[in-house]
């Protein structure tokens, strides 16, 4: 008999798939933001590969609870839930005409700040690290 080497499959190689995925569908949405008339922020909080990224998002972040996984799946609907935070603070801001600037401004801060940890986030798990949230 040959003795070849015996490889065990990572049990996270799914769900890393899964976020893999998910970091694809808010870049989708992000990028779509920067190439067409709506702002990073809108495209990425309501166009439609983003909220499937959060429904997945939930559906699947048991299968990675208490493993490195779980921090980039927490960093991913992290961004989505401060995005709407800061997107309802410019959409306040922008009631009035003095606040209407600095609407702007918050919403191109946020645009940056969503690609920013798009970007980063998925940089990490290609390298297979986890992100710093704080705890759960």
């Amino acid at each position: 008999m040959h003795n070849l080497p015996q490889y065990q499959a990572d049990p996270l190689e799914g769900p890393r798939l899964w976020a893999h995925i998910m970091y694809g569908l808010h870049a989708f949405s992000a990028l779509s933001g920067v190439l067409t008339s709506a702002t990073i922020v809108g495209a990425f909080l309501f166009g439609w590969p983003s909220i499937i990224a959060v429904i997945l998002n939930y559906i699947k972040r048991g299968e990675v609870q208490d493993t490195w996984l779980d921090s980039h799946y927490r960093w991913q609907l992290r961004t989505f839930w401060f995005a709407l935070l800061w997107g309802c603070v410019a959409g306040l801001l922008a009631i009035t005409i003095i606040g209407l600037p600095a609407a702007i401004l918050v919403l191109f801060a946020t645009g940056v700040w969503v690609l920013y940890r798009v970007i980063r986030g998925w940089i990490a798990l290609v390298d297979r690290k986890p992100m710093p949230v704080p705890a759960a």
